[in-house]
């Protein structure tokens, strides 16, 4: 007798399929607190954006402080909750934003931080799966990412979530049209990204025991997700880089067949980037591209390109899904990492 197939698939197998769904709902949950929050910007600008979160929501930060730094042109910087939790300070964040990024809700230091900022007058967002957490109490704003009940240890729907709940906050906040278009055809097209055959990688990381995720631009946050993805469910020692910093150092780790996973983006920011994949081919690097580059490196295929911040989104969609299979081959749980919990609380 045949199994339901439904049975056999993995927690986070199921989940990742979630994504396009729960980016389509957030559209309605976050209309009105996005529209709050912005309307609070616009009448006193912040001169300096704050973020602050763990894990997978740190890699969303980083694709945060993208969009704003690009988009918007405002510096943005990275909390240390240490100096809240530990050493008892008060940034000086009056009328600056602050905004936390987490599924659960529930990291001490970040609730601290978020208190801390808010004693400061920071205008204080929290961007969470659980709108009724302890860190959405301590914000003053709150920013569903609406990715639904997630089960896997292992984040995938609520970074996708997190990405795009990004998006539309810096679409919003620009008056960026083509930007809300482009976040109307991602539920679609994380569908598509989903069933892209990324088997090549699958097999050529089968075996391998270190590896090194590039990006830059919209991709660097995707290559460090991916990168701590590779750890947890895979239990392969993966590190990520800009294209640019990879050249200051990290570059000795190249030795004949290390792999190298380079996630291109699709705008300005992958100018230097195919130079950079001819180099570590000719260094005999097992290089694995999202791109059209040079000869003697192995293509994934990716989507037709749309936009290039919802593009990056994609590639972590098609990357989740080559995980799964990686994992398996490897005879690990992509569902219940070693040592890891889905609730982790850090003070």
């Amino acid at each position: 007798m045949q199994k339901d197939p439904d049975v056999l698939e993995s927690l986070l197998a199921r989940e990742l399929r979630q994504a396009p769904e729960a980016v389509a709902r957030q559209q309605v949950e976050l209309r009105q607190p996005l529209h709050a929050l912005v309307e609070r910007l616009v009448q006193r600008p912040p001169q300096v954006v704050v973020t602050c979160a763990r894990g997978s929501s740190a890699h969303a930060a980083t694709f945060g402080k993208h969009l704003i730094e690009r988009h918007l042109r405002i510096p943005v910087a990275a909390a240390a909750p240490v100096v809240a939790t530990a050493y008892k300070r008060d940034l000086r964040l009056k009328d600056q934003l602050v905004i936390m990024v987490s599924q659960s809700g529930r990291s001490d230091d970040l609730i601290e931080q978020a208190r801390s900022a808010r004693r400061s007058g920071a205008v204080t967002a929290a961007l969470v799966n659980e709108v009724n957490s302890p860190l959405a109490n301590a914000c003053e704003f709150v920013l569903p990412i609406g990715a639904g009940a997630e089960e896997s240890v292992a984040a995938t729907k609520s970074f996708v979530a997190s990405l795009a709940a990004l998006l539309r906050l810096a679409a919003h906040w620009t008056g960026d049209r083509g930007l809300d278009a482009a976040l109307d055809r991602l539920p679609d097209r994380l569908a598509r990204a989903t069933e892209l055959d990324w088997g090549a990688a699958r097999d050529g990381l089968a075996q391998a025991t270190g590896l090194i995720a590039i990006g830059r631009g919209p991709t660097l946050a995707i290559a460090r997700e991916a990168a701590l993805k590779l750890k947890e469910t895979c239990g392969v020692q993966a590190e990520a880089y800009s294209g640019a910093e990879f050249m200051h150092g990290p570059v000795t780790l190249v030795a004949p067949g290390y792999p190298i996973l380079m996630f291109m983006p699709n705008d300005e920011a992958a100018a230097d980037l195919p130079k950079l994949a001819d180099d570590l081919v000719a260094k005999h690097a097992a290089v694995f591209t999202t791109a059209n580059t040079g000869a003697g490196m192995t293509r994934l295929p990716v989507l037709a390109g749309d936009h290039a911040e919802t593009d990056a989104i994609c590639l972590i969609q098609s990357f989740y899904g080559m995980m799964v299979g990686l994992a398996e081959r490897r005879g690990m749980s992509a569902d219940r990492p070693r040592h890891l919990q889905k609730v982790t609380r850090t003070k």
